[in-house]
């Protein structure tokens, strides 16, 4: 089976994502490319039932290279990332997150950016903008989409969820769960009080720290 592994990881990532409770139903999507093919999750399907052989793999230019059920209505927004997105720090786009997380799409409503209120915001850029609202599946939220991605892995999409990308589904998925956290985190401190956000320097900061974090850092 032409990426195999690919679809297979599509599955399990979009079944995690239910459990995470990052989408409700058959909301949100997942692809991963490899080469010139992008494994996605077909739409409306649900979750819990899909197959490695019910992900359909489509072309750059949208077509459909193998499998039987159709791509997620979300496409262009896949599409635009994989064609027009560059990664701050140069690394290979090969993997996008879309979810409807609760806490990151109530946030979307009241902001323009999510506000720094922890250093993991780092993790995903600079500043999380907010994309403006624009119709699902259309070309007009792809590319509202790009604009607020310009120099982040993720953003908001206003009245409608998040979107994030990485190397890998791992990181891009990563990146989904963080981003909800701190939402979450930000709606908590706010509706006891007015939170104290970090300054610009101090994400900057964190995020130069977080290019040597981990096991494999000196």
């Amino acid at each position: 089976m032409l990426l195999g592994d690919e679809r297979l990881a599509v599955c399990e990532y979009a079944r995690r994502m239910t459990a995470d409770g990052l989408v409700v139903g058959t909301s949100g999507n997942i692809s991963v490319r490899s080469g010139d093919l992008i494994a996605v999750t077909p739409t409306g399907v649900d979750y819990a039932e899909l197959r490695s052989e019910d992900i359909p793999l489509v072309a750059p230019d949208g077509s459909i290279a193998d499998g039987s059920l159709r791509p997620t209505s979300e496409l262009p927004m896949h599409l635009s990332v994989y064609r027009e997105v560059v990664d701050p720090d140069g690394l290979p786009v090969t993997a996008i997150v879309h979810t409807h997380s609760v806490h990151a799409t109530a946030v979307s409503t009241l902001v323009g950016a999510v506000p720094p209120i922890h250093y993991l915001l780092a993790a995903i850029g600079p500043a999380v903008r907010v994309a403006a609202y624009a119709t699902y599946g259309t070309v007009e939220l792809a590319d509202a989409m790009l604009a607020a991605l310009e120099g982040s892995r993720g953003c908001l999409l206003a009245n409608h969820g998040t979107i994030t990308y990485g190397d890998s589904l791992y990181a891009a998925y990563n990146r989904a769960r963080q981003l909800e956290w701190v939402c979450q985190l930000w709606l908590l401190a706010r509706s006891a009080g007015s939170p104290a956000l970090l300054p610009p320097g101090e994400i900057a900061k964190v995020a130069g720290k977080l290019r040597a974090y981990g096991q494999g850092a000196d």
